[in-house]
Order: structure tokens, then C-alpha cells, then sequence
């Protein structure tokens, strides 16, 4: 968080400046009083109340005061000494994809067993028109269930026998009906190569799938694709469960299946002034081979920044060469590759995030960013390293040498269980290294990597930061290496902000920034730590709008 404090303090100052002391005395049009308002400055102060003006917060205080900042004609929202904290931004998501099939997908995220995710599926075989496909992208893990199992092809052809089902775990397992078999074409391991091997009953492929992320995004990239109107519609639903949430912001990784048409859904909401997400994406080269071509054909018109306070291009990411990005050990010229293509991002000054998850192979990045940095300084380009869960603490030091910021998501929320069996229950005790990462000085944001691998709840993912329990029930990580509450909350908001290059607008309740923020169902800071999952907002803006509200502040 020092560097994070450094780095705003001229911002801060600068902000003062261009929103002077008569600004700050204006009438504001929307005050929220009789609160907890947790405005995560650089002093974690509370206050009662919050004065919005034109979309931006024009100051915190007593209610007495920021009444009358509001004037005869302001909204007066009594708060009900419910807590307000700033929106979260989730620091790395794969949000826009997620949103395409939102709409259409059967979700199972949160289902607590396997009984109601089958009839989910039994469901939508009876509502959805008769032959059409049921997709269950991920999300979900058998350890969330209270049968601690994944589903059997006979279970699917008890509950969808006549439609083509598609069951994704992760990126490593896929469950096929036959019908989705036949309509993919696939009947041997040739059908699903390089990345997969099908599994058999003698000589009788039985619909599941062991695969990696490549096979799997080959695989779904042959599914039937929503309707453009489908797209928009799914994206408003999703953008609207994220509210929900409290969320504000994503910062979109890019990723497996996402191509530039990937995009046009969201262009057109923002086009159309119907985002209610604050949006930084990445891009990714579409094929392997010729990633460092492609990205500097795409970003020609993309200069960093690009875009507006809705929506604005954060540079390249997450997957920057695709030979490498499943978590094997980099090979030679995979790392030329790499390095060529880092160089190249320094050099145009664009930020970037970075998939990368083993320790032993990081060294082989930080070499490269080193050399790099010679020339190109990258303290300042807010290169972010995503994942990587059993970091240690020589790499830690390196990557704060550097000014990499560290992105960590929940993934072992749903992964705990296999981790200790690969690494021992005492190792896994130490992943990840949260609490270190921050004594160490480094900026750590938080994000869920969501939706196929997790689930795209904060909340749940906040919860997981305090107390290293999986979805299993779990407890795989020590208190020792948790951050507290508060830093947990900044992960989430300033931290995350830093990420999309908005915390001088954003990430933050102070004066002068916009007026991002959600009410919440429950206290965040004494609530039950086994509680905060299940906390969701009760009223969310975004630039002092309401774009989410349920009891007692709407339906």
C-alpha cells in the first residue's frame, strides 16, 4: 500500500487544485446520511454521511453538515446506519465473455448440491425449445456440493435425454451428452487434440472429457453462439447481477474464446449510454503464432487510455503468448517470444496483465521484465502478474523491486482441497502469501477470475481473503498469511482501481471523485467473517446514479 500511496499523492494534490474550495461549498444534489461510510482514503476514515454532486462525491462528514451541503431541492436517502463503501472492482475477470451467455447459460455458481444443479438442467430441457443446448460453462466445483461429486453422463440423461448438453469443469473436465457429442463430431482423441483425452467404458467414449484450457476453448468455440440481441441482453442481465453485488468496475482479462467480435456486445451498451459497469479490457491475439503481429495490428487505433470514464482499452493481456500460458515450464523460445512482445508493450507504455502460476518458473519472467526495465522503465506501467498462488517470498521482493503489482483471486476457494493434496497440507497453509506480499510493500489487487473457473460473487472471494476456507468447508490457508479487513476491502477498491489506471477517479469515497458506491445488507467490518459472503448491496451507484437498488431503497 505504500506504493499505492505514493503513487496517488500527487494525484490527490492535483485533484485539490482542480476542484477548488467553492466546489466543494456547492449545493449537492444527493445526500446519504445516518451511515457508516467506509471511504478507504489513506486514514480508513468513517463518516455519517456522503454529499453527491453532478455524478462526483463532493464531500464526507456528519449528517448535520452534508445536509446542508444538499440545499432545499437535494434527495435526502436516510442510510438507516447501514454501512456504504466505495464500489468494488473486481481486478480480474473475463466479465465481457461471461456476459455474452448470460443469458442463455444454465448457471450453477452457489448451488449447494447436485440434486438442484440436475434439476436446473432437467429445467431448461423443459422450457428451452426441444434439441437446443444447455450449457453449463463452469463456475462451479463438486466440492460446493453437499454429494461431493461431479455429474455422471447418466445423471444428464435422466434429467436432459433429448438435448445436447454441454457440462464444463474449470479448464479441466467436460461432461458431454451424446447428442453433443454427435452434433461436435467428436469420437476419439483426435477429435479433442492437442489438450484432451476422452474417457472410456471399453471401447465406448462416455462423454467426459480431460482437458486443458486450450482443448476446452477449442471445444466450446464450436458451440452455437447466442444472437447479437441474445448478447446484449445477457450482458445487461450480467452487468446488473454485478451491480447487485456491489460492483462498479471489472477490469477484463481478455482470454480463452475472445475474439474482437467478442466485444461488440459491450461497445454497443456503451455506445448506447447503457453500461452500468465501469469497463478496462485487455486484448489478446485471437491464435497462436503470431500474438506480438496481431496485438500491434489491433492496438494501432488503441493508444493507451483509450476510451472514456465508462469504458477505456488497459493495454494487452492476459494470455500474451499462447504456447506458454498453460502453466507448463516456458520453453526458450517461448520466453524470446515473450520478451519481444513485453519490450513492445513497454516501449508504447501500456499496461498489461500477465497469467502466470508456477514459482519455479516465474524467475523466468522476472529475467525478462528486468532486462526490459534497462531500457524501459516499468515501475510505472502497473504490470500486473495474475494468480500465481504459491509465489514465494524471493519472488515477492523481485516483483516489488520491479513495481509489478500482484493480482490475486480466489481460485483456491475452489481448488483448496486439491492443492493440499499436491503440495501437503502444511505447504498449502502458505498459498498465497497475501499478508507477506503486503509487509513486503507491494500493491495487491483482488479479483475472482471469473466465471468458468470461480464464481463472480466479491463478496465470496473477500471472505476467502480473511479466512482461507474453501467452498468445501475447508480451512487450507493460515491466518498468518490473511490480510486484514481493511486491507482486504482496498484490494477490492483502490487497489483494483490502481489496476485499471483509475484511482485518481475512482476506488475511493473523497472528494472529487465519482460517486461509485454501494450500500450493504450487512456490516463488512463486524460481521461474522463466516457472514461476509453472503452480504450483497442493497443500493449501488455508479457516477451518483442508482443502478441497483432492493429493499428498503427499491423493489
Amino acid at each position: 500500500m505504500r506504493q499505492l500511496q505514493s503513487f496517488t499523492r500527487p494525484f490527490a494534490i492535483a485533484l485539490s487544485l482542480a476542484w477548488p474550495a467553492s466546489a466543494l461549498a456547492q449545493s449537492a444534489d444527493t445526500v446519504l446520511f445516518n451511515g457508516k461510510i467506509l471511504t478507504v482514503d489513506k486514514d480508513f476514515s468513517v463518516q455519517q454521511a456522503l454529499a453527491i454532486g453532478n455524478g462526483r462525491i463532493v464531500a464526507t462528514g456528519s449528517s448535520a453538515a452534508m445536509k446542508k451541503l444538499g440545499g432545499d431541492k437535494a434527495k435526502l436517502v436516510d442510510l438507516g446506519g447501514r454501512t456504504v463503501i466505495p464500489g468494488l472492482t473486481d481486478g480480474h475477470i473475463h466479465g465481457i465473455r461471461a456476459a455474452l451467455t448470460f443469458g442463455t447459460e444454465v448457471n450453477w455458481i452457489g448451488v449447494p448440491t447436485l440434486k438442484e444443479a440436475l434439476e436446473k438442467i432437467h429445467a431448461a430441457a423443459k422450457t428451452q425449445k426441444p434439441g437446443s443446448w444447455i450449457v453449463v460453462a463452469g463456475g462451479w466445483t463438486e466440492e460446493q456440493f453437499a454429494e461431493k461429486r461431479r455429474p455422471t453422463p447418466a445423471d444428464i440423461a435422466a434429467v436432459a435425454p433429448d438435448n445436447p448438453v454441454y457440462i464444463q469443469h474449470l479448464y479441466d473436465w467436460l461432461l458431454l451428452s451424446p447428442k453433443a457429442m454427435e452434433a461436435l463430431n467428436i469420437r476419439d482423441d483426435a477429435d479433442v487434440a492437442p489438450g484432451g483425452k476422452l474417457a472410456r467404458d471399453g471401447d465406448r467414449p462416455t462423454g467426459v472429457i480431460d482437458a486443458n484450457g486450450n482443448a476446452l476453448g477449442r471445444i466450446f468455440d464450436k458451440l452455437p453462439k447466442p444472437t447479437m440481441e441474445q448478447q446484449i441482453d445477457g450482458s445487461k442481465k450480467f452487468f446488473s447481477e454485478m451491480n447487485s453485488l456491489g460492483i462498479t468496475g471489472i477490469v477484463d482479462g481478455g482470454g480463452v474464446s475472445v475474439y474482437p467480435s467478442t466485444y461488440q456486445a459491450v461497445f454497443k451498451l456503451w455506445q448506447d449510454k447503457e453500461l452500468t459497469v465501469r469497463v478496462a479490457y485487455h486484448l489478446c491475439s485471437p491464435k497462436p503464432g503470431t500474438e506480438l503481429a496481431d496485438l500491434q495490428n489491433l492496438t494501432q487505433l488503441l493508444p493507451p487510455g483509450f476510451g472514456d470514464p465508462m469504458l477505456h482499452f488497459n493495454g494487452p493481456g492476459e494470455i500474451l503468448i499462447w504456447a506458454d500460458w498453460t502453466d507448463g515450464d516456458i520453453t526458450p523460445d517461448g520466453k524470446a517470444k515473450l520478451a519481444e512482445l513485453l519490450r513492445w508493450a513497454a516501449s508504447k507504455r501500456y499496461t498489461i496483465q500477465l497469467h502466470w502460476n508456477p514459482d519455479r518458473t516465474v524467475h523466468d519472467l522476472l529475467d525478462v521484465v528486468e532486462d526490459i526495465n534497462k531500457d524501459f522503465p516499468v515501475r510505472d506501467l502497473r504490470w500486473a502478474v495474475l494468480h500465481l498462488y504459491n509465489v514465494s517470498e524471493d519472488s515477492l521482493k523481485r516483483m516489488k523491486s520491479l513495481g509489478l503489482v500482484w493480482g490475486v483471486q480466489d481460485g483456491l476457494y475452489f481448488g483448496g482441497e486439491r492443492l493440499q493434496r499436491e503440495v501437503g497440507v502444511e505447504q498449502a497453509r502458505l498459498m498465497p502469501r497475501i499478508a507477506t506480499a503486503m509487509k513486503l510493500g507491494l500493491t495487491v489487487a483482488g479479483g475472482t477470475d471469473a466465471h468458468r473457473v470461480s464464481s463472480y460473487n466479491p463478496f465470496v472471494s473477500l471472505q476467502w481473503y480473511l479466512d482461507g476456507t474453501t467452498i468445501g468447508g475447508t480451512q487450507t490457508r493460515a491466518p498468518e498469511e490473511a490480510p486484514s479487513r481493511r486491507q482486504a476491502l482496498e484490494m477490492y477498491t483502490r487497489n483494483s482501481a490502481f489496476m485499471a489506471n483509475d484511482d485518481d477517479k475512482r476506488g475511493t469515497l473523497e472528494a472529487g471523485k465519482f460517486a461509485d458506491l454501494a450500500v450493504l445488507s450487512a456490516d463488512y467490518l463486524t460481521a461474522p467473517v463466516k457472514e461476509i459472503g453472503k452480504i450483497r448491496s442493497v443500493m449501488t451507484m455508479v457516477g451518483g446514479k442508482v443502478v441497483y437498488a432492493a429493499a428498503p431503497f427499491g423493489k
